[in-house]
């Protein structure tokens, strides 16, 4: 604050000639350099060195009104800078940045007596203790400053059951080491989200899924778990026991126990062919109800500000007649536009220099749509370019691909970003509603009318529903299908400021998708609900999730496992309030 209030008296001196630096002595100077008259010079003087007292005055004001700490070596005004952290305190963010919290309380237990030691002490100290696991999820709702926990040293397989095809792992192993560890054993898992990093623990807690209108969100592949609570140490759960808080645990945001071993239901290891292709709204209408029924995996990805939707499917490979797996164009030549877009567009924002870097043929798609999003990410007609290179990309990106399941599912979400997922019902396979397409029509019909800057693809997946009552997909229905539709805008810089702005209009670009979600019942993932600041928004939110989920069976299961909420934290307490519980007295 200090430095900021010199500066302005700093920055008067601008167009004098002299440096700002010195400007404190530019009236001294000028009076005494000119004189007219005896009367008039002493009378000049007096006023600049009024002036001079004035300024010197404020500065001094300013300067004991902000006091260094008492053992500062010395005081002036410096530049701002960020304070180096002290020793003891972690800093903690997701990957993309967008949140962040500071915690002297990080703990890694290697066992279950001690994460079962860390609860309990923190039971009976009061203390915050939140389960982390990769700390992944877009909106940060695992990170806590008042302290964490994560289970990255308890990441054993315990068992694998090649008959019954389970496996029973400890909850901190990865995605990725628990699919290398099933291979040995013919298994994999029935389906996967786009990346592989995260923690067993959260991939099931926070409700994650994969595509395929028949296949049900992963807290489903959950049969048993160990939870460790704060107040009722470790229990057991599973169908056959105590199945009403098992079934509300599995998608539990680990707001009632941390997950410490869990048993999935496993598939047999198996090879998909992927069929990627261009297609437009009106074929997509025509033909959706079919692919949704007869593909195992599909999704679309609709291209803002463009007739594009690229559609992905995957089956096995006995439903295809040898189908030709090489494209019809080369990766340079599905490539080649991109990069003349963005030679195009250094030439505009940068230099020419820059247009010639031969790094630029080293890029991926991703990597160079970020890299144009850089150079203007909220010009409307600049995304729109980069939406129409990413169609052009994808039109000679067409073509089959064969690979293990794990392999082919996953997908390159690109860079650093801003994400909103919203999940609705869209009727039955023998009876679809039709509203996951009439969602996005309207979606992308307010994009255009409002010029959003929105960045491609709005990706449109699919699954069964859930029987945890907590998931976004939960249904008492068998036949219910869901559809999950994702929202982004990127974050291709470390610039703050730009950081900051793009932040701004992506949640504008939020706020018109909201606008649409009650007409649809949508309610959005719990890894990427942001909660809002304004306290009426923050009511709205919370009815809203009453009217969707067992907010009060929920609330009864933490106040009876963690009645100090030791497991939660600020956005897990504003989403679901409850009153303290009263202090004990001996």
């Amino acid at each position: 604050m200090r430095h900021l209030l010199l500066s302005r008296f700093l920055r008067r001196g601008g167009g004098s000639g002299i440096p700002n630096g010195h400007y404190h002595h530019l009236p001294l100077l000028r009076a005494l350099s000119s004189s007219p008259s005896p009367v008039s010079s002493d009378a000049e003087l007096r006023k600049y060195a009024g002036y001079a007292l004035l300024l010197l005055g404020c500065g001094a004001a300013t300067y004991y009104s902000f006091p260094f700490p008492a053992d500062a070596l010395h005081k002036k005004a410096v530049p701002f800078r960020y304070a180096p952290l002290p020793e003891d305190l972690h800093a903690v963010s997701n990957w993309s940045g967008t949140h962040e919290v500071h915690a002297r309380v990080l703990l890694q237990p290697d066992s279950l007596p001690a994460l079962e030691g860390a609860l309990a002490a923190a039971h009976k100290e009061r203390r915050k203790l939140r389960p982390l696991g990769s700390g992944l999820s877009p909106n940060g709702i695992a990170l806590s400053r008042a302290g964490m926990v994560n289970l990255a040293l308890m990441d054993k397989v315990l068992d694998v059951d090649a008959k019954k095809k389970t496996v029973t792992v400890q909850a901190g192993i990865r995605v990725a080491e628990l699919v290398d560890a099933l291979r040995e054993h013919g298994l994999t898992l029935q389906n996967f989200a786009s990346i592989r990093e995260q923690q067993v623990g959260g991939f099931t807690q926070v409700g994650a899924h994969g595509t395929g209108a028949t296949l049900p969100p992963v807290d489903e592949q959950v049969i048993s778990m160990k939870l460790v609570t704060p107040a009722k140490g470790t229990i057991e759960l599973s169908r056959e026991k105590d199945p009403e808080l098992f079934y509300l645990a599995r998608c539990g945001l680990g707001g009632l126990g941390v997950v410490a071993e869990v048993t999935l239901q496993c598939v047999e290891r198996h090879q998909l062919v992927e069929h990627t292709f261009v297609s437009n709204a009106d074929e997509v209408k025509k033909n959706h109800k079919k692919w949704l029924s007869e593909n195992k995996h599909i999704k679309y990805l609709w291209i803002p500000y463009t007739d594009t939707v690229v559609v992905v499917q995957c089956n096995p490979p006995s439903k295809w007649i040898t189908p030709k797996l090489a494209s019809k164009y080369g990766k340079d030549e599905a490539l080649q536009h991109v990069r003349d877009l963005y030679r195009e567009s250094l030439k505009k924002y940068r230099t020419e220099t820059e247009s010639k870097d031969p790094e630029i043929d080293t890029l991926s798609f991703t990597e160079l749509r970020d890299k144009l999003l850089a150079l203007d990410p909220l010009d409307k007609d600049h995304v729109v370019k980069i939406n129409k290179a990413e169609a052009e990309y994808w039109k000679k990106s067409e073509g089959y691909r064969m690979g293990w399941s794990d392999e082919i599912l996953g997908f390159d979400c690109g860079g650093q970003q801003w994400v909103s997922e919203n999940c609705f019902p869209t009727g039955t396979l023998a009876k679809p509603s039709m509203k996951d397409l009439d969602y996005i029509d309207k979606l992308l019909q307010l994009i255009e009318k409002e010029e959003i800057p929105a960045p491609g693809p709005i990706e449109q997946r699919w699954t069964a529903r859930s029987k945890s009552p907590m998931s976004p997909a939960s249904s008492s229905e068998e036949d219910d299908v869901f559809s999950w539709v994702g929202i982004i805008m990127y974050l291709p810089t470390s610039d703050a400021r730009q950081r900051k702005e793009i932040t701004e209009e992506f949640f504008s670009y939020r706020s018109l998708a909201r606008s649409l979600w009650d007409d649809y019942s949508a309610y959005e993932h719990w890894a990427k609900i942001e909660v809002p600041k304004d306290k009426d928004e923050l009511a709205e939110l919370q009815a809203r999730l009453r009217k969707r989920f067992p907010v009060d069976a929920y609330n009864k299961a933490r106040m009876e496992l963690d009645p100090n909420k030791v497991l939660s934290n600020a956005k897990l307490e504003k989403m679901f309030p409850v009153l303290e519980p009263p202090h004990q007295t001996k």
